[in-house]
């Protein structure tokens, strides 16, 4: 049964929810949180990572829960409006030329979930050829959009101004304390501030002030809209009416008849564009995920004329697959609505908790400090509370997809960690004059003109005693110049720097690349452009040191080598950890290969495989029998 003071009270939640967490939290506070102009969770990690490195975990919840939230967004919001088209044809459409037979009944009783498929899997096909030129068209689009919902709010604010008593925070005070079913309707309130996240993730690619001040506009639009449908529903004709048993919409019920066609078009397209940027933002976050260590090396296809415009081919087929899953499993806009939202209040705790720590570490006073956590963890822990009440209903999908990416990232970032336990490194200097001989030494075949390893190796002094004992005992390799590259991915989103040290003049050299966490890591355009950089400075020769090719100034051939790490007596480890590795090593077979995430042909790459003896030391209990002779 429709109240005034309910109405009242849930548009007074709506605006207020919208002032507190999206407006306050987000677009003054949160935004203000930029890595060199970038925005989201990522980017937020990454500015307190050095001091907090336990932040990993709440990081990779938050971005799970995102992830999660993406396979959700995008069945929703279509399913919504296609539900919207439907209803509006059901009631405009009548019998004529036109629409007879078996049109008629198509038009009539529009089946939506073989529709939606259809526009979903269109959508994920189209990702492949870039969404620059289509991104272009966007904004005019939502702006029309927001326009358009500011003005069939403002119609019937004017009609019934009583409505605007809900601006009062009161009535919202009301509700709360006097409503039964507080927790249902927090979860249903929740979803007005959604894209909040979202709105902070395109940080990079709007700008701060782009978006506080286009947020004005946004804001007025949606509150004048909420306020048009609390109008309509304290209407004579609505009030106190029971909407059990009645198929309505307030959102479509507001807008004038003669808009309706104009309307159900506009808002299927913005709901495209909306699942369009849970899309691109998805892609984004696994791309830094992999960037961070977090995630198994996949294929990503960069957009070479936009920086941050990017496709990650299987992500895509998998959110296609999860968004046809949740259409065919939930069916109606109202089912998904139960799985809708509890992810992304997972999310916006933990960008919360982020916050917090960098406010830390700019030296805000701890006043502050406390009132941030104390207001948002407050409104946020309601909203969660009020969420989980959708969990036998729906939510329960968005927390198992969630479980399962964190339980991908847990496995690739603590196994990684063990690996680095068992790395060893050792001093490259003590080594020269062996490696001056093996360049000597004519009896060893020539491997390669140039020879370049990737170290792991932080101090730009040592490498691997995996490498060394592949260049010396393993098949000693002679090269004419030896090269140690090692990569390191910085705080920063973009800029590309690089050091070199060198070794022996001409012959050994040491380049250490500084990438940003966002910046392709494509090594063979990164050595060709130092060796081209170094060849002109005279510092080496690039060119090749056979006697019939030197003489025809060609260039030198190159040759990448790469060592693998793998596992053995994975059955020593305790339980969990080698459970974790077992899981690690089945996350590695469908990962990208080393030389294909650095960009390496397979007919310039080396690999060779070092076994990772776990927990095998000095065998104590083995005894020789025989006498020293």
């Amino acid at each position: 049964m429709v109240t005034k003071d309910t109405v009242l009270g849930i548009i007074s939640c709506i605006i207020w929810t919208l002032t507190f967490q999206t407006t306050i939290k987000y677009v003054f506070i949160t935004l203000r949180a930029d890595n060199h102009g970038e925005g989201g969770i990522f980017a937020l990690f990454s500015l307190v990572r050095r001091k907090y490195k336990w932040l990993i975990i709440p990081a990779m919840i938050g971005s799970c829960a995102l992830l999660a939230d993406g396979i959700i967004t995008p069945p929703i919001s279509i399913t919504s409006a296609m539900e919207g088209v439907r209803d509006h044809l059901a009631e405009t459409i009548k019998p004529g030329p036109l629409f007879r037979g078996w049109f008629l009944d198509f038009c009539t009783h529009l089946p939506v979930i073989p529709i939606v498929l259809g526009i979903l899997i269109l959508l994920f096909l189209v990702q492949h050829f870039g969404t620059q030129k289509v991104g272009k068209a966007f904004g005019p689009i939502m702006f029309l959009w927001f326009c358009s919902l500011g003005i069939w709010g403002l119609i019937y604010v004017l009609k019934f101004p009583e409505i605007l008593k809900s601006l009062s925070p009161i009535y919202a005070y009301n509700l709360i304390r006097t409503n039964p079913l507080i927790l249902a309707i927090l979860g249903g309130v929740f979803l007005c501030t959604t894209g909040a996240e979202a709105l902070y993730s395109d940080l990079g690619h709007c700008g701060r002030k782009n978006i506080q001040a286009s947020w004005i506009m946004v804001k007025s639009s949606l509150i004048l809209n909420y306020l048009g449908q609390g109008a309509w529903l304290i209407s004579p004709t609505n009030l106190n009416t029971s909407f059990l048993n009645r198929n309505f919409n307030p959102f479509f019920d507001i807008m004038p008849a003669w808009s309706h066609s104009y309307g159900v078009i506009l808002s299927t397209i913005a709901a495209i564009i909306a699942s369009q940027a849970l899309i691109s933002g998805s892609f984004t976050l696994i791309n830094e995920a992999m960037r961070l260590g977090l995630w198994p090396k996949i294929r990503v296809k960069y957009d070479s004329d936009s920086k941050g415009q990017i496709y990650v081919g299987s992500i895509n087929t998998l959110l296609m697959l999860g968004c046809c899953m949740v259409v065919l499993v939930f069916q109606k806009a109202s089912n998904m609505d139960a799985a809708y939202g509890l992810s992304i209040t997972v999310a916006m705790l933990m960008t919360t908790f982020l916050v917090t720590f960098y406010f830390h570490i700019k030296r805000i006073p701890i006043y502050w400090i406390g009132l941030f956590v104390s207001v948002y963890v407050l409104i946020e822990g309601f909203f969660l509370v009020g969420n989980l009440t959708k969990f036998l209903h729906g939510g329960w999908l968005t927390l198992l997809i969630g479980l399962v990416l964190f339980s991908v990232m847990w496995a690739w970032y603590n196994v990684a960690r063990l690996k680095q336990g068992y790395l060893r490194f050792a001093p490259l200097e003590p080594n020269y004059p062996i490696i001056k001989e093996i360049i000597q030494d004519a009896s060893i075949p020539k491997f390669s003109t140039h020879l370049i390893f990737i170290t792991d190796a932080p101090l730009d002094t040592e490498v691997e005693v995996n490498t060394l004992f592949s260049i010396v005992h393993k098949q000693p390799k002679r090269a004419d110049v030896y090269w140690f590259a090692h990569l390191e991915i910085t705080d920063a989103p973009y800029g590309k720097q690089y050091m070199v040290r060198t070794g022996i003049p001409n012959h050994l050299f040491r380049i250490d690349f500084k990438l940003g966490f966002r910046e392709d890591q494509y090594l063979p355009a990164l050595f060709r452009t130092v060796l081209a950089q170094m060849s002109t400075s005279g510092e080496v020769d690039s060119k090749s040191r056979y006697p019939s090719l030197e003489k025809f100034n060609i260039e030198g051939d190159r040759r990448y080598l790469i060592i693998e790490d793998s596992f053995n007596n994975i059955e020593n480890l305790p339980l969990i950890k080698g459970f974790m590795v077992r899981y690690y090593l089945l996350l590695n077979r469908m990962a990208m290969s080393r030389a294909k995430s650095y960009g390496l042909e397979d007919s310039y790459v080396t690999v060779e495989t070092v076994p990772i003896v776990l927990n095998m030391g000095v065998l104590e209990d083995l005894k020789r029998t025989n006498p020293i002779t």
